[in-house]
């Protein structure tokens, strides 16, 4: 996933993220809750946070999503609060899925899963077709290709359907499937993000 002679930004250390998560929009707008320590985990940007959901804000009333590094729960209780209909969160790592179980239970977020599971092998089950994927590895990993192939060639987002991505503001290439066209990017320091639909 990176071009040649470039290097991936190097993400925050865990002791220098903030230790709450905020809640920009929604009917939980200025809740706060716990963020875990955890080696990888890098949570969204606030700023990026609230434009993607302004990019996201006539799509995201009763969609489904699927979060394939969920971290936090930033993106996907974003959405929830926001008005999606139901979201699943996959995490890999056991103390952070746990965290994220109490985020939910704390909110009495009814429509949330959490999945405690590998998101490439995830993406090897039996798939169901989202309308909004959330596609944001660790950015010293290569799994954006091998993620956004998955869940395209396996069928986990609807025709039609909304992938954002999160990846380091040096990526030039972020080698998305052909179907998948390109409609919003934007930088914020080391963070690229970027909005893809999924054409019909």
């Amino acid at each position: 996933m990176r071009t040649p002679g470039s290097k991936p930004s190097s993400p925050k250390s865990p002791s220098s993220y903030p230790r709450k998560l905020r809640i920009i929009g929604g009917r939980w707008r200025g809740r706060r809750l716990d963020v875990s320590e955890s080696e990888g985990l890098r949570p969204t940007p606030d700023r990026v946070r609230e434009t993607l959901f302004n990019w996201l804000q006539p799509y995201i009333a009763g969609a489904s999503c699927l979060d394939l590094f969920t971290g936090t729960g930033a993106l996907c209780l974003e959405a929830l609060s926001r008005g999606a209909a139901d979201v699943v969160m996959v995490e890999k790592a056991p103390r952070v899925a746990e965290r994220l179980r109490q985020h939910v239970e704390r909110l009495e977020a009814t429509g949330a899963e959490v999945v405690l599971a590998d998101a490439v092998e995830f993406l090897q089950r039996s798939p169901r077709a989202f309308d909004i994927v959330f596609l944001d590895p660790p950015f010293k990993s290569n799994l954006i290709a091998d993620c956004a192939a998955l869940v395209e060639a396996r069928g986990w987002i609807k025709p039609g359907g909304l992938i954002y991505v999160e990846a380091p503001s040096r990526l030039e290439n972020l080698e998305l499937p052909a179907t998948w066209e390109l409609i919003r990017s934007k930088k914020a320091g080391q963070v690229g993000y970027h909005l893809a639909r999924k054409t019909a």
